[in-house]
């Protein structure tokens, strides 16, 4: 056999994915040496060749599908991590703008499979195209999200006329204090895994990708708690003990997804039907404080009770909220500036909660711990999130105990048809 065709062999089999199964094999069958002298993943993978195996298909269990009429991501079941990022494009030729979204498309596809990244990823005289990290891991239902920011709408790139309606930045909230590096941007990438080094894996990509026409604004990791901690997959709880997000819209009632939170052609700008606008917001807690408070407050703060989830005077968690509902002593059971009395309002208004809890270690100014929520809503349009958080900026009693020191929005693209990318229906 010619050295052409060993070397057609090779290649062929070293571009298949190797699962976690398949490293622990080879460490229990005379692999460990290779792992332990070689130190690397070639090192492996040339043993695999050496053994003709094969690794196992991915299970689907693992893998969200990247393509669709929609982004994965929205109303995905929240995966046990997140890793956010927001980007400001330096380029200002819209031809590299549209090649980095391409890019960023292939990379996208092969990532949400559990595919290394490029195929310049066995060749000695070229650096790798996958950075490594995530190499024999599944995709861990990983998604990624894409969207633009207000600024992309400027002169640069001649997307002025296409900017949807009531597509701008926020206005300034009565409270909040917000930090210029927690802010704003051209795009945005929202990353979600079952696993942290997966989403890792994913954004660091992404960024070598971008390298001479986007850089990275600011980043923030996020986490609740994992399903092998609550099989149960209940309603996470964030970092003041209380559960959030129960008060969702069915994600799998698709009328109701049209009204709440997918874009639509009449809605003013064609190319964002199927897409979704997301708010995100940093809000820090003042756990210190919040510790401090009896059980009696944080109920009262939220409207629930913190070990069923149940609004005040009712038993279940997904029993029906009634604002009006009162004790024999005449009060109300929720009152009105707790923050679920605020934000249910009078049932007009909703949006779908997607958020995370963060922690940052020390805030240098303070000593306390840098920690709290990041916030990520999504809507049909971004007015839903201004007339929610107008309310409770005013007088939720829940400000007492967290500030909004972050702040963005972005238009999420609609899904991706194969052999089309993300944000073509704009450019």
């Amino acid at each position: 056999m010619s050295d052409t065709t060993n070397k057609s062999n090779q290649d062929s089999i070293l571009k298949k994915p190797l699962s976690r199964r398949d490293v622990l094999r080879l460490a229990g069958t005379g692999g460990l040496g290779l792992l332990l002298g070689g130190g690397s993943i070639g090192g492996i993978l040339a043993a695999q060749n050496k053994k003709k195996a094969v690794a196992s298909p991915i299970d689907a269990a693992h893998t969200v599908p990247f393509y669709g009429q929609h982004q994965a991501g929205v109303v995905t079941p929240s995966q046990n991590f997140i890793y956010f990022a927001s980007f400001d494009v330096t380029t200002k030729e819209r031809n590299s703008l549209k090649k980095l979204f391409q890019a960023w498309t292939e990379a996208s596809v092969a990532m949400t499979e559990g595919a290394m990244v490029g195929t310049d990823n066995h060749n000695l005289n070229l650096p790798p195209s996958d950075t490594g990290e995530a190499a024999g891991l599944t995709p861990a239902r990983c998604t990624i999200t894409f969207g633009a920011g207000p600024s992309l709408f400027d002169s640069r790139f001649g997307l002025q006329s296409k900017r949807p309606p009531n597509f701008k930045d926020l206005p300034a909230f009565s409270s909040e204090q917000l930090e210029p590096e927690w802010c704003g941007g051209d795009l945005v990438v929202q990353v979600c895994a079952d696993d942290l080094q997966v989403a890792f894996h994913a954004i660091r990509n992404l960024v070598r990708i971008a390298r001479g026409t986007a850089v990275l604004r600011w980043t923030q990791e996020g986490f609740q708690r994992t399903g092998q901690a609550d099989p149960a997959a209940g309603t996470p709880r964030n970092l003041l003990g209380f559960k959030d997000g129960t008060g969702n819209p069915d994600v799998k009632d698709s009328k109701l997804m049209n009204n709440v939170v997918w874009a639509q052609s009449s809605d003013g700008a064609s190319w964002m039907s199927g897409g979704t606008y997301m708010a995100v917001r940093r809000v820090r807690m003042r756990i210190e404080i919040w510790d401090r408070s009896s059980l009696r407050d944080q109920e009262a703060t939220f409207g629930r009770y913190r070990d069923s989830g149940a609004p005040l005077g009712s038993k279940q968690e997904f029993d029906p909220v009634d604002l009006k509902s009162a004790g024999e002593d005449g009060k109300l059971h929720i009152p009105a500036n707790s923050h679920m009395a605020l934000t249910k309002g009078d049932g007009s208004v909703q949006l779908l909660r997607r958020s995370y809890s963060y922690s940052g270690g020390i805030n240098l100014k303070t000593g306390q711990l840098d920690a709290g929520l990041l916030f990520i809503s999504f809507q049909r349009d971004i007015k839903q999130f201004v007339t929610i958080q107008e309310r409770l900026a005013k007088s939720d009693k829940l400000n007492e105990y967290t500030v909004h020191v972050g702040s963005a929005i972005f238009a999420c693209f609609p899904g991706v048809s194969k052999g089309g990318y993300i944000g073509d229906t704009l450019l």
